[in-house]
């Protein structure tokens, strides 16, 4: 085992380098989960956590950020959303705190806010959903990108992760370290990637059943139930009325969604309403229904955001259990592709 965990340490080198870190696996920054409890775990495991800004206001993503900091010496990044309103005073929020990596995500960041990161010092890392993207996304200076397919959790494209991998990793590899995600729930896999060209990998649905996460014991329940075929993304019922999928476990809310797009369509046209306000009474349909999962327990009302991965989270487990688990596995795939082949690749 030592001669293969020294060929997956050659492997993910460049990630480690980059990340500060003994594992290069990041965890996936999701909305009311990746707080200071289990961001702080998985970099005090070896791996590298990252805060969920999302709608957070600088004051109180300023707090999460040290309250990190008071639970791990180990470096961390901070997730936030290129849409939010007062993005320059976050970056500058992480900046003050000396934040090393900042992931910009949730549309296509500007050439300013990327130029704006990069000067507190932080590596910028962003998110690349097509090749033309991630080149532009370089050619703007970021650091490092992320390639996530559709079979992740919350909001998607259309592309899986491995098309995406191999539409990006040989063309963008040799520019900057690229992390791959999406369904990604093993160690094989992980080392797939890393055969492939990726500097490391990026999870997000394994760590919701870790100990240290803050999720309602309903929400962790309804992920240990789960199986691979239970993560759907919504459904459009209109193209008129076009919907950003977000894949998530399907229950009662996922019907209640459908049946509502139906309502107000029908209301728009009979002429109640206008199709701007009726496109924006479904934009808001699942406004707070992730909170009402993840920190009230209601999983039938609640949006349960997760990924295909989800049927490989089988219990509970600490978040040190879970990377060493994932190492573990690609080590034993390393020590069996030698024990075939001897001479070794």
């Amino acid at each position: 085992m030592d001669e293969a965990r020294r060929r997956l340490d050659l492997l993910w080198r460049r990630g480690t380098e980059f990340l500060g870190t003994e594992l290069a696996i990041m965890g996936g920054a999701m909305s009311w989960i990746s707080d200071r409890h289990l961001v702080a775990a998985i970099s005090n495991g070896g791996g590298f956590g990252i805060i969920a800004g999302g709608s957070m206001m600088p004051d109180r993503l300023a707090e999460e950020i040290a309250a990190t900091q008071e639970r791990t010496d180990r470096p961390f990044g901070v997730n936030l959303i290129t849409m939010h309103p007062q993005l320059d005073q976050l970056i500058d929020a992480c900046g003050e705190l000396g934040v090393g990596h900042i992931v910009l995500a949730g549309g296509l960041p500007s050439t300013a806010a990327i130029r704006r990161a990069k000067d507190t010092g932080a590596k910028v890392v962003c998110f690349a959903p097509a090749l033309v993207i991630a080149r532009k996304l370089v050619r703007s200076g970021a650091d490092a990108l992320i390639v996530e397919g559709a079979e992740a959790g919350g909001h998607i494209g259309p592309v899986a992760t491995s098309v995406l991998a191999q539409e990006i990793l040989p063309q963008m590899g040799g520019q900057v370290p690229v992390f791959v995600a999406g369904g990604i729930g093993r160690g094989e896999a992980i080392l797939s990637y890393l055969e492939m060209g990726a500097a490391g990998v990026q999870l997000g649905t394994r760590f919701v059943c870790a100990r240290e996460c803050v999720a309602h014991a309903n929400f962790k329940q309804a992920f240990i139930r789960a199986s691979a075929r239970d993560a759907q993304p919504t459904v459009q019922v209109d193209p008129s009325f076009p919907v950003i999928p977000v894949r998530a476990l399907a229950n009662k809310a996922t019907q209640d969604f459908i049946d509502f797009q139906h309502r107000v369509i029908e209301r728009w046209r009979s002429g109640a309403v206008e199709q701007k306000e009726a496109q924006l009474e479904i934009e808001h349909f699942w406004a707070g229904a992730l909170k009402r999962a993840v920190i009230d327990g209601d999983v039938e009302s609640g949006s349960l955001m997760a990924g295909q991965s989800v049927g490989m989270v089988t219990c509970e487990q600490s978040a040190a259990e879970i990377l060493d688990e994932l190492v573990g596995q690609a080590m034993a795939a390393l020590s069996l592709r030698e024990s075939r082949d001897p001479v070794g690749v």
